[in-house]
């Protein structure tokens, strides 16, 4: 498990993510070797599971953003697998998640404009396998988007 030395490191590390180990060291007033060794060991036993640069899309020109509901239908088999595996095929789906309930999987989708939107909601997403239902929820404003824990 995580003690306090650990936890201390990734909520530095959460706040910043482009400290070096030194930086990290520093801030957690501790040698910066014992710093990479414990950001080594939270690496190997999957605490951490990467580090990445946060694009963000509305900087490049996308303007919209759409989550879809969609249902499938549970009559065949393989729905879910299809589903997803053509889902991940489009490169403006940005996020899916799957449920269990009325609703089965969520599409997060970015689009430049509405036109572009339609475009894609027409050629790429209706013709997704295995649709029974669909809906769509037209994003006006991200209120929290905060993955760092509580540490």
């Amino acid at each position: 498990m995580l003690d306090d030395l650990d936890r201390r490191i990734l909520r530095h590390w959460q706040a910043d993510a482009s400290l070096s180990p030194a930086e990290l060291a520093e801030r957690c007033a501790v040698a910066p070797g014992k710093v990479a060794r414990r950001i080594a060991r939270m690496q190997e036993n999957g605490v951490i599971k990467g580090v990445a640069a946060v694009v963000d899309w509305a900087a490049l020109g996308y303007a919209v953003e759409v989550a879809l509901r969609v249902t499938l239908d549970k009559t065949v088999s393989r729905a879910f697998d299809d589903f997803i595996e053509a889902a991940r095929e489009v490169p403006e789906v940005i996020e899916i998640q799957t449920f269990l309930g009325r609703v089965d999987v969520r599409l997060n989708i970015i689009a430049r404009d509405m036109p572009h939107y339609q475009d894609i909601y027409r050629d790429r997403i209706l013709t997704l396998p295995h649709i029974a239902d669909i809906e769509a929820l037209m994003q006006i404003a991200r209120i929290k988007a905060d993955e760092a824990l509580p540490l």
